[in-house]
């Protein structure tokens, strides 16, 4: 029971990916297509952000009263019904429409399976799982580029992704009973928590920094991945296909860190990997500044760039119930998302607007501002707590 209930929540994890690194990929082909600017990507994943953070916010409550395997599975359901109306539209105002159930079915998924694992895993658990997370993010640029390169419509991409999804809801229908009652762990649903308002969770020492370097972080992550296909076709001149190919490098490169993590976070310690993952970004943007002549160049700084994030999420997840009261985990987890999806709500758009009254050229500067206020309070949430033990 154990070990199946295991699979189960890789497979939840890999679901979490599918559809996170679509819209960057496939949007260079997307936004000719559809007749738009360039910058109304970032339109859509404002709504997509939106309804994440509605749904983080309800996850403690929504977990207590329903569970996290029904939760899980209601999640992606949503997300195969949004990717199903990704790719049976050519309206943008529909795409917008669609992106509500997208995020709605992001953010409390995302919330439920973080704080269970956070619970009763180890870190390199955390880390392992959340590489299968980048395992569905970096397969499905992949499936894009598959899907372009032959010619055939960006659509039928997400129309390929949204069948995996039904499958994945699928599984997890089946696997619910392995929910309620998994053999040697104690589920979710019944570990003591309780609910905490935003303004109380803000007067524990430490959250609100927490939060930001959260929000960093995901603002990171969202615009490399949003992004850096665009950049790499209007600004260093890539065909579109190979720029899809060069964005799924990035998230390959997020999912062989975590892999790698899981063998060393134990000993190193989640203050550490955070650390050294943020100086690992710092490095990778800094050679993607860089024109070169080769575009394999370009695939290894992404490659960096996603090595350095690999460890930072887990890292700050998994060591929430130790920085802070493990009754309130839930809440703060959720809230957490919330502020991460804050970090994708607003600043991947913020850069499409720099875009649209300047040029794409600015997207490694732009990165590096990210990544040194990220790692700014991250140090200060490391002072906070050695002050508050």
């Amino acid at each position: 029971m154990y070990t199946l209930l295991l699979v189960i929540i890789y497979i939840a994890f890999i679901s979490l990916g599918l559809p996170d690194s679509l819209l960057g990929s496939a949007w260079p082909v997307m936004h000719q297509s559809l007749d738009v600017p360039i910058s109304y990507a970032g339109m859509i994943t404002v709504v997509i952000s939106i309804g994440t953070i509605v749904s983080s916010l309800l996850s403690d409550r929504l977990t207590k009263k329903f569970g996290t395997g029904l939760v899980t599975v209601l999640s992606v359901l949503l997300t195969a019904i949004a990717l199903f109306g990704f790719s049976s539209t050519q309206s943008f105002s529909m795409l917008l429409i669609f992106s509500i159930p997208y995020g709605i079915g992001a953010g409390a998924v995302d919330a439920a399976l973080n704080n269970y694992v956070a619970l009763h895993y180890a870190s390199r658990h955390m880390n392992w799982l959340h590489s299968f997370w980048g395992v569905g993010a970096s397969i499905s640029p992949y499936i894009m580029s598959y899907f372009l390169t032959g010619g055939r419509a960006y659509t039928e991409g997400y129309f390929f992704v949204s069948l995996i999804q039904i499958f994945v809801t699928f599984t997890l229908l089946v696997s619910l009973p392995l929910w309620k009652k998994p053999k040697g762990v104690a589920t979710a649903s019944t570990e003591h928590y309780e609910p905490i308002t935003l303004k109380d969770t803000l007067k524990i020492k430490g959250v609100l920094f927490v939060l930001i370097t959260f929000f960093g972080y995901c603002a990171i992550e969202s615009t490399t991945g949003l992004w850096a296909s665009s950049y790499l076709v209007e600004y260093r001149g890539l065909p579109a296909d190979i720029a899809a190919k060069f964005a799924s490098f990035f998230f390959i490169g997020i999912t062989g860190g975590r892999f790698l993590a899981g063998f060393i976070s134990d000993v190193v310690g989640d203050k550490h990997m955070i650390r050294y993952g943020s100086l690992i970004i710092l490095l990778g943007v800094g050679l993607f500044m860089f024109d070169y002549s080769s575009h394999t160049m370009y695939m290894i700084s992404l490659i960096i760039i996603g090595l350095g994030c690999a460890p930072i999420y887990p890292s700050i997840i998994h060591s929430t119930p130790v920085n802070f009261p493990k009754r309130y985990s839930q809440s703060i987890i959720g809230i957490q998302m919330a502020s991460a999806y804050l970090g994708i709500t607003v600043m991947p758009p913020l850069f499409g607007f720099i875009v649209s009254v300047s040029t794409i050229g600015f997207f490694p500067v732009y990165l590096l501002i990210l990544t040194g206020f990220m790692l700014v309070f991250s140090e200060k949430l490391n002072q906070k707590l050695k002050l508050a033990s």
